[in-house]
């Protein structure tokens, strides 16, 4: 190919070359074409004049039109599945052109192929936004071509505004014209009037009769609307058409809103009409997928609103959420200037290396303004309700995959300006965003063998559901229920009826442990029940503290129960709480006058003379059965009396849960049989018999005496064990809560620090103050039976239970070997390595033993 010493390249057509003083290294020259014919003479011409010229040339094919370039020895093809999704694509196309170097020669399928793939003009000028700016950085010169009056106007404007060069080619009457439309860095009196094309032949048609004849055959100016849109405009019109048309509208729907196959897309086919894939079309910002949080939480309300017998019409409260397409997520990178760095994060070498990079900048970018726009839409849509942002990615809330508090959900009290309030929903979802390059999620994702993964995060907007009291917004009650209760402390437990953890006010304390709360655990067979923890004072083992959002100060909080209950106008207080009168007497007495009755938070009339515990456990009962596996929700409920009530499902997931089938025999050890544990109940996780290699302690007493730095710092110390030994069996036995986030309950670690460990074993002692409200249902539990992780609750001093610290400090203490200054941390943390140590579990029998 020519190229003189300026870097001038040829196109292959002389007249041409001339009339647009050549190409220069590093133009992405895109043409819009009537016809791949087109468009394939016109490469002919660059084709045959770089191989004169001994250029190395590139095919990068991926359309299902005919071959743009014959098979040739002489230039090199690569063949991509562009129906992996933009950023698979993306990713590879960088890799290639990174492979391939500088002074490359370049040929594109056409551009508009990628609509049959990702259904989207908008993805296909973020991808070639990401693209062309690496070949022009290495100097290559690419031909790509896109069909003319198919793309939007925004598409084609962030494809002028990225190119190097745009050029028109038309065919007229077995003629062809080019009219150039951008040639960067260069100039002629001429270059832009259309040009008339015989072999290298070039005539510049500047005669107004000539030019206004051909441009009123062939350019006609109207709005186009994305591809997105015109598909579902269509299925609109499709609704009222045969069950056959419809349904194969529906998959095409389903494959563009819901993700690809999966048990999850099964369950969605069956239960989702096209009419409610319009619906959520309809309510989606941007396009792409929905995500899977939002469409779990779609599907678990179809389930139970389909139900044969109406049981749930009445209780379920309506939801209006809107939905941030995950196209979105990628053209915020993308239009903020950042996918470079999302490639070398994307490397294995920079994947947590480039995280918080990225992190710092995601907080701090723009949205494109017909994004905006539609922020702003959904703003007045909600008025001054409050809403929350929830993550919605990709593998969200999937079978195997839940990320359970892996990414951020931020509430938006939606109080002040309009101005305000928007600036309050962008920070909240730049705060989603940022959050997929935490290490709590990267460290999940990578353990999960989803490195490679694309992980495009969609966003779920939700109105709050509640009501204003006094100058606080939360509902009544709301919680986590789990469809199989693994809490089998007691034989008499049924462990299919289920389980919920109930909180009164906004649910965050339902998942997430607050210092000196309890939360109420209810087992659904028997609601009045008392839980597993040794709660001798009902009220100090209950909630004391109610999260909310606060109207007057425009955040979330957290207030005294007392101010809660009393603020409380709508609805008879004593369904939740019963009058303190302990308290107010005692008060009275010391002489305090107007006092406020104090309560306590038992829930005692709403679980015994209202049908809520009922309702909760067949709706969780269906959505298990529809499932075919245990699922777990997160609900609120609010109450016009105990019997009128409305539950509204704001999340649904399968719950992973290991070990429900064949029984394990568990001997039981006699007194003066050595042992390490011996229980009765207390365990989560089924039927296991586990080989342990290693058993990793941190002594309480030793723990009690720490500074809280010093407690960070054994928890640190932790994960640097567990990830040296991650390859053997390990057991891990510490004080109170594992995953706390105070260190007086427990071992602070995070679940990356823990997440390669078997088993895990808290121990309780009500004498040294530690009384772990078990971790069931929060999201570090979540986490625990994912990955397969055993948990067991140690009761010190409890009846049938077998605790025996020098199984495992009798034992030559490794610690010394794992980490630095072991010596300093030696009577802290023991880990003794085993050769026959074994730990079993029956559910059937309750019975526990590891020796």
């Amino acid at each position: 190919m020519y190229m003189d010493m300026n870097g001038r390249v040829s196109t292959g057509m002389t007249g041409f070359d001339q009339a647009i003083d050549y190409l220069r290294l590093g133009d992405n020259v895109v043409w819009q074409v009537d016809t791949i014919t087109s468009y394939k003479e016109i490469v002919t011409y660059y084709i045959n004049n770089a191989l004169k010229n001994n250029r190395h040339i590139v095919y990068i094919r991926f359309g299902q039109h005919p071959r743009i370039v014959t098979n040739s020895l002489s230039i090199k093809t690569y063949e991509i599945d562009a129906n992996k999704g933009f950023e698979s694509f993306a990713t590879t196309i960088h890799h290639i052109i990174e492979k391939e170097g500088k002074k490359t020669f370049y040929v594109f399928d056409s551009l508009t192929e990628l609509l049959s793939n990702w259904s989207s003009d908008l993805m296909i000028g973020n991808f070639f936004k990401v693209c062309c700016p690496y070949l022009y950085e290495l100097e290559t010169v690419a031909y790509f071509a896109i069909i003319r009056n198919v793309h939007t106007y925004s598409t084609i404007a962030r494809i002028r505004e990225t190119t190097q060069v745009l050029l028109d080619l038309y065919e007229v009457d077995g003629d062809k014209y080019i009219h150039p439309l951008k040639v960067l860095d260069r100039y002629s009196q001429a270059m832009f009037f259309p040009h008339f094309i015989q072999e290298n032949k070039v005539k510049c048609i500047t005669s107004s009769q000539e030019a206004s004849r051909l441009f009123a055959n062939i350019n006609v100016v109207e709005e186009r609307l994305d591809y997105w849109d015109v598909i579902f405009t269509r299925a609109k019109e499709i609704v009222h058409q045969s069950i056959e048309k419809q349904e194969e509208t529906k998959q095409k729907l389903m494959a563009l809103l819901i993700g690809e196959k999966s048990r999850m897309y099964d369950l969605c086919a069956t239960y989702f009409t096209l009419k409610d894939l319009i619906r959520i079309a309809h309510r989606e910002i941007g396009t792409g997928f929905i995500g899977g949080k939002s469409v779990g939480m779609l599907l678990a309300r179809k389930i139970l609103q389909q139900d044969p017998n109406k049981r749930f019409e009445k209780y379920l409260e309506s939801h209006d959420s809107f939905y941030v397409g995950s196209d979105v997520f990628y053209t915020y990178i993308v239009q903020n200037g950042w996918w470079k760095l999302r490639m070398k994060q994307k490397t294995r070498e920079g994947y947590f290396h480039y995280a918080k990079e990225l992190r710092d900048k995601i907080v701090t970018g723009k949205f494109p303004s017909n994004i905006k726009e539609q922020f702003v839409q959904i703003l007045e849509y909600y008025g001054q309700s409050p809403i929350i942002v929830r993550s919605s990615s990709l593998l969200e809330d999937n079978f195997g995959n839940a990320f359970a508090g892996k990414y951020d959900s931020v509430f938006c009290v939606n109080q002040g300006t309009p101005e305000q309030r928007y600036a309050q929903l962008e920070e909240a979802i730049r705060k989603v965003y940022a959050s997929t390059m935490n290490e709590d999620a990267l460290a999940y994702r990578m353990n999960r063998g989803l490195f490679e993964k694309d992980e495009q995060m969609a966003i779920l907007i939700q109105r709050v559901s509640g009501d204003h009291f006094g100058d606080h917004f939360f509902p009544h009650v709301a919680g986590v229920g789990n469809s199989s209760n693994l809490y089998v402390w007691d034989k008499n437990v049924d462990m299919n009826a289920g389980m919920i953890r109930l909180v009164f006010g906004l649910g965050t304390r339902a998942v997430d442990r607050t210092v000196d709360d309890y939360v109420k655990i209810v087992t659904l067979d028997q609601p009045t029940r008392k839980g597993l923890m040794l709660m001798e004072d009902e009220k100090k083992y209950s909630q004391h503290g109610v999260d909310v959002l606060s109207i007057k100060e425009n955040k979330w909080k957290s207030i005294k129960l007392d101010q809660a209950m009393h603020e409380v106008w709508n609805v008879d207080r004593t369904i939740f709480a019963s009058i303190d009168t302990e308290t107010f007497f005692r008060l009275r007495d010391l002489g305090y006058k107007n006092i406020q009755a104090p309560y306590i938070l038992n829930f005692n009339q709403l679980l015994k003379h209202s049908t809520f515990p009922v309702v909760m456990r067949e709706m969780l009962q269906q959505l298990a059965h529809i499932y075919q596996y245990p699922v777990d929700v997160e609900f609120t409920a609010n109450f016009k009396s105990k019997e009128d009530f409305q539950i509204n499902i704001v999340q649904c997931r399968p719950l992973q849960t290991k070990g429900l089938g064949k029984s394990v025999s568990v001997p039981y050890v006699l007194e003066e049989e050595d042992c390490f544990i011996q229980t009765h109940g207390n365990f989560m996780g089924g039927n296991v018999r586990l080989p342990i290699d290693y058993a990793i302690y941190v002594d309480m007493h030793a723990y009690l005496k720490l500074t809280e730095q010093d407690k960070y710092t054994v928890a640190r110390l932790i994960g640097t064990i567990t990830r040296k030994l991650k390859d053997s069996n390990l057991f891990l036995i510490g004080p109170g809560r594992w995953g706390t986030t105070t260190p007086s309950l427990g071992v602070p670690v995070h679940f990356s620090e823990i997440q390669h460990v078997n088993a895990i074993a808290e121990v309780a002692s009500k004498q040294k103050g530690f009384m772990p409200e078990l971790s069931y249902g929060s999201h570090f539990f979540q986490d625990i039976v994912e990955s397969d992780i055993f948990y067991v609750a140690v009761m010190e001093g409890a009846k049938e239970t077998r605790f025996d610290s020098t199984y495992i400090t009798s034992k030559p203490n490794k610690v010394f070997h794992l980490i630095d200054k072991g010596k300093q941390w030696r009577n802290v943390i023991h880990v003794a390595q085993f050769d026959e140590m074994e730990l079993l579990s029956d559910i059937v029998t309750q019975r526990f033993l590891c020796r």
